[in-house]
């Protein structure tokens, strides 16, 4: 019998040989931790081994299991049960547990008080960041939504001003503060303004970069080539992020019949994507810990605190099909109208998608993650290791020869097909590349010319 069948293939489940009435802790955690993070079911009756066993009373058991959820569990989680006739007659009890709206939801017993959350296939005690975490989803509100002890009046916001204005064409009012939700009605900032605020007071939001010399951290008597640290707006975090990248990266050329193609190490559009979500995405509840980003020889790692807002692993995962789940919806919001991302939460596609099209791309160059309880980290290759510097013309590319196949030349062309007027230096910022590179795909397109001078000019489609 394949159990998956019985409660659906995406559901957690966990499985108890019998009811353990006497030990209610011992399934009571998994019912607190389906229930503070995203369901799932309990399944009386199978053995570790997946053995059907059934139970001798279902329906006695059934009753104790609604009268224990009920005497142990504080608030009482929303629950079904239901029997399963399998094989032989056997008889299994399943009990469904949803995902809860009152976190966080306790077992009580043995004089304690303790809330459990969901870590991959298991039921771990939540940890004090865990609970304010929770506590902060019951009451429907999150970390950069809430109201800090900081007044407007205290803070610049020039990065986020000159970002609005280049990205939107628009100034950026003191009223606006309150509609994206960065300030209240009061004068004080949320948690995010103060995020976004030239000199961020929220100590903890800060950059760690490092180039270190060889494949770790001890790389004999030179351990790092170079480092920086850097605080203050998550704007600001960004483009200095991406300037350390950018000064320890090198770019490689190849020559072609008609002109060169660049090599770079690492794909620009790439670290971009996993930096700003490192930054969006990261616990701001964890103290102490900032994001990292590690450039070793054969690869770049941008570590950010907290794993999966879900409380899933990564690596049990495809992250192409993973949905997006916002931790920090307010500034989330702010990234999205700055251009730094989207909506829709294609991130990881992104990161990936930007390395399939590069010259010395394989799949043992390609982009992984990883995370556990306390930590996500993005791992980027470095296209360029192991690499022969003399790579014959004719040697075959694992990039299309058409040009209507590359992507980035199609979402180029599409951009110009929507807006018309929009600039080069738009184009770069949203796909996350230089105008330079912009200009070149343009160029390499053939079909694409401007007419006239500045913003009164426009682009033209020569033959679609």
């Amino acid at each position: 019998m394949d159990i998956k069948q019985l409660i659906g293939e995406a559901t957690e489940y966990d499985k108890k040989l019998s009811l353990e009435a006497k030990k209610p802790k011992s399934w009571c955690k998994s019912v607190s931790a389906f229930a503070n993070t995203l369901g799932g079911a309990l399944i009386f009756g199978i053995a570790d081994n997946d053995e059907v066993v059934g139970l001798e009373n279902p329906n006695g058991d059934a009753e104790k299991i609604s009268e224990i959820i009920k005497t142990r569990m504080d608030p009482i989680p929303e629950f079904r049960l239901r029997f399963e006739q399998v094989e032989d007659g056997k008889v299994l009890i399943i009990l469904d547990i949803f995902k809860g709206e009152e976190t966080p939801y306790y077992y009580s017993g043995d004089g304690v008080l303790e809330a459990y959350v969901r870590v991959g296939n298991e039921s771990v005690k939540a940890t004090s960041t865990e609970l304010k975490r929770l506590v902060l989803r019951g009451r429907n509100t999150s970390y950069d939504s809430q109201i800090s002890t900081y007044k407007v009046e205290d803070f610049a916001f020039s990065k986020l001003r000159e970002r609005y204005k280049k990205w939107t064409g628009n100034s950026f009012d003191e009223k606006d503060l309150i509609s994206f939700g960065l300030a209240n009605e009061q004068g004080y900032l949320t948690n995010a303004g103060a995020l976004v605020a030239d000199e961020s007071p929220i100590r903890w939001s800060r950059l760690f970069c490092t180039r270190w010399n060889g494949l770790n951290k001890s790389g004999g008597t030179i351990d790092a080539f170079d480092d920086a640290e850097y605080s203050g707006s998550v704007l600001s975090l960004i483009d200095n992020g991406e300037a350390f990248i950018k000064r320890n990266a090198k770019l490689m050329w190849r020559k072609t019949a008609n002109s060169r193609e660049e090599m770079p190490e690492y794909v620009e559009r790439s670290y971009h994507e996993a930096l700003v979500n490192a930054l969006a995405h990261r616990d701001y509840l964890v103290n102490g810990s900032e994001v990292h980003i590690d450039i070793y020889d054969d690869r770049m790692e941008i570590y950010s605190p907290g794993g999966m807002p879900d409380g899933s692993i990564i690596q049990d995962r495809d992250p192409l099909t993973v949905p997006s789940t916002r931790r920090n919806p307010v500034l989330a919001d702010i990234f999205n109208r700055l251009g730094y991302m989207e909506r829709k939460g294609s991130g990881f596609g992104k990161i990936i998608g930007g390395y399939e099209f590069q010259i010395n791309y394989d799949e043992s160059k390609k982009p992984s993650f990883r995370s556990d309880r306390y930590q996500f980290t993005v791992v980027m290759p470095n296209l360029n290791y192991n690499v022969p510097q003399d790579v014959p013309q004719d040697v075959p590319r694992n990039v299309p020869q058409k040009k209507e196949s590359n992507p980035l030349e199609i979402q180029i062309l599409n951009m110009i097909k929507k807006d018309n007027k929009i600039s080069t230096e738009k184009m770069a910022m949203t796909l996350g590349i230089s105008s330079k590179t912009v200009k070149r795909h343009i160029k390499d397109i053939g079909i694409i010319r401007f007419i006239g001078r500045g913003s009164n000019g426009h682009w033209e489609i020569i033959d679609d």
